[in-house]
Parts: C-alpha cells; structure tokens; sequence
C-alpha cells in the first residue's frame, strides 16, 4: 500500500460527520434494500439506470488500445463497479463507510482490484488513469466537494454521473453531506460553474437519462460526463 494512502486510511477511521451519515444509510436501508445487506440504491440496479451507464463506460473504455486504471471514489456497493473490472488493468475502489469496504474485501478477490476506506475531502486518493465518481458528489455539501475538486486534476480522466433536474435550475445551492440531494432544491452539481470552476481541457456528455421514461418514482435525470483534464 502506498504510504499516503496508507496515513489516510488511519486518519479515516477518526469519528467524521459524512463518514457517520453514510453509514446510517446502510445500517438503515435509507436507500432500500433488505435488512442485512449493502444497498445502494435504485441508480445501482435499476436496470434502466444500469445497462445504459455500463454500454457507455464501457465504450470508452474499449476505446483504448491497453487498459486503463480507474479510481472509483464512493463505489457504494460496488453492483456497477464490478461489471467494469473486466475492462481495466487496475481497479481501486473507494467509500467511506469502514463495514461496507471490509465486506468488499471479503467478497470479492482479483489481482487487480484493491478496496481502500477513504474520506475522498480529507484524505489522499489514489493514483489511476481515470476517476469514477457515480452520484457521490451530490450528496455532498459544497464545502467537502470544494475540496475534492483540486485532487481530480490528477487524473487524466474523470466521468461523472449526477442527479439533475429537468429544464432550468441553479446549480450548486448547498446542502448538509448525507442520504439527500439538491434536488428538493430545484438544483444539482455542475462542477463547471462556481463556487466549485472546474477546469478541463474538454467536456464531453456520455449520457443522460431523464427518469420519467423508465419505470422510477424519481424526477428529473441523470447525466454521465467525461472531463478530460489533460
């Protein structure tokens, strides 16, 4: 294990209140799931949510001649994650709840892929290619995504996937990190606007699904974006 790494690890196991809030969505089945099991949601394993997402990461990731690393920040239960090993060289995958990781590590065994308990704002995030952050950053207050912001732009590639809404919203209005999102808000995450300026090289949307078309008791939709940073 990488010694920066290797510090955070033990810095995370120190009480935060996000790693906390996290923890009580699994404990609770906050976000569905039976009793007992990690869950993390419908925008895991709706299957309309699912399939289109995995055919269009996994397009990009064909497109390279040798596989790449990624660095997957807040795997959740890593029922997307695990379809995408097949298609790296490196898979690192990162949460913030210390049970869920531990289970992960139990569970699932390939030479390539590695489970790290981080807090992606406090800590220090592994090295890869490619960061995969799949609706984590909205569930996040803007202070903590302020300070994930600069450590993106060491990887060469980041695909990020939020819930919107639909038609004309603010963006960016702060919430408390936790089980909700800015939606309730008319609102959402786009890292290319302040307070947060995301700077990259291109900008490219893989995706968007609006939800009223599938079978779903949410609104607005979700939206997959490839920045490349250098």
């Amino acid at each position: 294990m990488n010694n920066n790494i290797e510090d955070s690890v033990r810095k995370t196991k120190k009480p935060w209140p996000t790693r906390e809030a996290m923890a009580q969505v699994y404990d609770l089945n906050l976000w569905g799931g039976n009793t007992g099991e990690f869950y993390s949601g419908e925008g895991s394993h709706h299957p309309g949510l699912v399939t289109p997402y995995l055919d269009a990461v996994i397009s990009f990731l064909s497109s390279f001649t040798n596989p790449i690393s990624i660095c997957d920040l807040g795997c959740g239960d890593f029922n997307v994650g695990k379809e995408l090993l097949l298609y790296t060289r490196d898979y690192i995958a990162v949460d913030i709840v210390p049970n869920l990781i531990a289970y992960h590590q139990k569970r699932y065994t390939r030479d390539h892929l590695e489970f790290y308990c981080l807090n992606i704002a406090k800590d220090t995030l592994p090295p890869a290619r490619c960061a995969i952050l799949r609706q984590v950053l909205q569930h996040l207050s803007n202070s903590e995504i302020q300070q994930i912001v600069p450590k993106l732009a060491h990887y060469q590639y980041v695909l990020l996937t939020e819930h919107l809404p639909k038609g004309d919203f603010i963006a960016n209005k702060d919430i408390i990190s936790g089980q909700g999102t800015r939606l309730k808000k008319n609102s959402g995450v786009d890292l290319l606007v302040p307070p947060f300026s995301f700077q990259a090289v291109a900008v490219k949307e893989l995706l968007s699904i609006d939800l009223d078309t599938i079978s779903s008791g949410s609104k607005g939709k979700i939206v997959t974006v490839l920045y490349r940073m250098f």
